[in-house]
């Protein structure tokens, strides 16, 4: 059996990243991994760590560990429980891990507890790997419910002492439990003089929710009180409570009894557990932030005078451009469009822009429709910037400044190649094509079928779309990683936007993984492609019907199919054969699957499916790789080899490389023309330095920008 595996486990250590703590984790050292699964309701890991004994993990956000849990567990249940005056029957929701009613069975007062939990699966994990938490969910007096927590309260009026809520963070299912709605049922549910008490976050980091969370339970309870204690594995290592009663004048703060066999509660610790440092006093009783506003926080404080811009992103949202009534008005409503649409719109956007007196942002080359307009962008005194993205985009800061770096000390730029591409990290690069889909394939895969041209020796060499496939060639850019390379559209105006006319040679061109535009010139050639109409292909039909029929096969047997593609595909030798037609049989294209027709043609039914079968998995990452290699002749005939490069991977879980490395240049030049850094009126690029180097500086503050070394 394979060794299990998960995602917020990498290279030994558990990560707990998450949006619910923006710019902080906790990390384990992991021993080994003991269970992995996917529950109804959410991921459930359990691993053996190093210092903190079995760790649980519930959406990858610890819930408990062997070592520390006693912390919460203790606090949880016994701030509520030791100050009811005899609590003896007692509903726990959540905690199915069995630490909460171990505590309160700690209470000879106790004659019946009810655990009601939506997840078996956390029992049965608990059971099995955390037996000091949970043996007691097999004692007599408890009674194990699962199912919906708010079904059961609705269902149990004035019927408990204590009601105690483990609940995870307030994400997902999990943010009901946070509501008005969840606290009226526990009102409900609680005897006269009962007491209650839920998981409320942590001071360091959700004072808001937590001030919102005490005024809403204020407004429900008579008396309501926010606690804390100390835990090193919760974020920050400090998690709270929200105690309440509904017993007018109930003392939430002292103790009644001496609870025993405990580890971390005791009377002092219970009443310090309501003494809170001052910034979350003044917070919760003043409703007064006095915490440093420091990073982003204190450059939006500082532009709180600023005039508000008002800013549209097209791509995103209902707006539909084929309407140009609404279209236009909606640009003439904002001071700046930000265009992501695909480019043949783009020159339509400009237009509106034009009318509006509207500054436009892309992403995307400027067209030859898009520069037309450019004495009238000019005349309605607007900005329209373009390629401010990854490729184009990043490409052109570091070409542009090492080129400038070049010629102000008197050398000559002889070649200039560029390499770009977007691609899974390799460990996710698990299918035949050595590519994965993020957005609707077709216009990735169209863009394998573009014309290109670039300069080779002084001389304009132009390739054929339906060719360019044919045209890679291996490249080196890392001793980690096996390239090809085919020409990405036409380099040659780059000679002329760069300011190199000294160069002999001018290639930018797109990476890909070796063996990739070998699969991509068999479905070329076998009219996987085909964006035309088919009349025959139909609904229902399998693939295998539908290769027969593209190919031209006598029938969709199997080994009719493939004998017809190594006709029309003459592969180069067996091996590579092989290897192409088990991709296609990965693929599903002799399968007896149906297929699901889109488009009526057979790149549109081929996309329907890539968006299935090759779709970045959870867990998963892509990897951008982007190399500028410029050979630079000096002054006394000396020669030079300088790279720039890029190397960025994405998250997991969170943004893709490629969403921020496009997503971030667009929003720092966005910014810059929405500040007046960028005011000269015209359709631009970013291929000066009074452009690029303003973009390139706050983006490497940003953390990302290319590695220039000499070779």
């Amino acid at each position: 059996m394979a060794p299990l595996t998960h995602p917020s486990i990498r290279n030994g250590w558990f990560r707990e990243i998450s949006s619910q703590w923006p710019g902080q984790a906790m990390t384990l050292k992991v021993t080994k991994i003991l269970h992995v699964e996917k529950s109804h309701y959410q991921d459930v890991l359990v691993f053996e760590s190093a210092t903190y004994g079995n760790v649980l993990v519930l959406d990858g956000v610890i819930q408990c560990t062997e070592r520390d849990e006693f912390s919460y567990q203790e606090m949880l249940a016994h701030l509520p429980m030791n100050t009811h005056p005899n609590p003896e029957n007692i509903l726990v929701i959540g905690g199915g891990d069995g630490g909460v009613v171990r505590e309160v069975l700690k209470h000879a007062s106790v004659k019946k507890v009810v655990l009601c939990d939506i997840d078996e699966a956390v029992i049965r994990v608990s059971r099995q790997f955390l037996p000091h938490m949970s043996s007691l969910l097999s004692s007599e007096q408890v009674t194990v419910v699962i199912g919906d927590e708010f079904k059961y309260l609705a269902e149990n009026k004035a019927t408990y002492d204590v009601i105690i809520t483990d609940s995870s963070d307030p994400v997902g299912p999990a943010k009901s439990l946070f509501e008005e709605s969840y606290f009226q049922l526990l009102h409900g549910a609680l005897a006269p003089g009962g007491n209650l008490s839920t998981q409320a976050e942590c001071l360091w980091i959700h004072l808001p929710l937590i001030q919102g969370l005490k005024s809403m339970a204020s407004a429900i309870f008579p008396a309501a009180e926010y606690a804390y204690t100390t835990i090193p594995t919760y974020p920050s290592g400090q998690i709270g409570f929200m105690v309440c009663s509904n017993a007018e004048g109930r003392d939430l703060k002292t103790p009644l009894r001496r609870v025993e066999g405990t580890t971390y509660y005791n009377d002092a610790t219970h009443s310090a557990a309501f003494s809170l440092p001052e910034f979350g006093r003044a917070m919760l009783d003043d409703g007064q932030d006095i915490l440093p506003k420091i990073g982003r926080a204190a450059r939006a404080l500082s532009n709180v005078n600023k005039p508000a811009k008002k800013v549209l992103i097209l791509g995103v949202g209902s707006l539909d451009v084929n309407n140009a009534a609404e279209l236009y008005a909606q640009v003439a409503a904002h001071d700046l469009v930000i265009s992501l649409i695909p480019y043949t719109y783009h020159a339509e956007v400009i237009k509106a822009g034009i009318k509006g007196k509207t500054n436009v942002v892309t992403t995307s080359y400027i067209s030859p429709a898009m520069r037309s307009l450019e004495e009238e962008v000019k005349a309605a005194g607007i900005v329209v910037m373009n390629e401010v993205g990854l490729d184009p985009g990043i490409d052109h800061l570091y070409a542009v400044k090492k080129i400038e770096e070049v010629h102000a000390k008197g050398g000559k730029v002889k070649q200039f190649d560029s390499y770009c591409g977007a691609m899974p990290a390799p460990e996710c690069c698990d299918n035949p094509l050595g590519y994965k889909f993020s957005w609707s394939p077709r216009g990735g895969l169209l863009a394998l079928m573009n014309p290109a041209s670039f300069i080779m020796d002084n001389k304009q060499v132009d390739i054929a779309g339906k060719d360019l496939m044919r045209t890679i060639e291996p490249v080196f850019v890392s001793p980690a990683f096996a390239f090809v390379a085919y020409a990405n559209r036409d380099s040659v105006p780059f000679r002329e936007f760069y300011r190199i006319p000294e160069a002999t040679t001018v290639k930018r061109s797109t990476l890909r993984y070796q063996g990739n535009p070998a699969v991509i010139s068999a479905l070329i050639d076998l009219g996987w492609m085909d964006t035309a109409e088919k009349t025959w292909l139909k609904e229902g039909m399998t693939w295998a019907e539908a290769t027969q029929l593209a190919i031209g096969a006598e029938d969709s047997t199997e080994s009719i199919l493939v004998a017809k593609v190594r006709t029309i595909c003459k592969f180069p030798n067996d091996n590579e054969a092989t290897r192409i037609i088990s991709g296609l049989k990965w693929m599903g294209l002799f399968s007896s699957e149906r297929i699901t027709l889109r488009g009526g043609n057979l790149l549109d039914t081929l996309c329907a499916h890539f968006e299935v079968l090759m779709k970045y998995k959870q867990g998963e990452r892509d990897l951008i790789m982007l190399q500028h290699k410029f050979i630079v002749e000096w002054a006394d005939g000396k020669t030079d080899t300088f790279t720039s490069t890029l190397e960025a991977y994405g998250n997991p879980i969170g943004h893709s490389a490629m969403a921020l490395t496009v997503g971030l240049t667009c929003g720092i030049a966005t910014q810059l023309v929405l500040d007046g850094v960028f005011n000269t009126p015209g359709v631009h690029a970013p291929y000066t330095n009074e452009i690029c180097d303003p973009i390139r500086e706050i983006l490497e503050s940003e953390g990302i920008g290319l590695v220039e070394k000499t070779l």
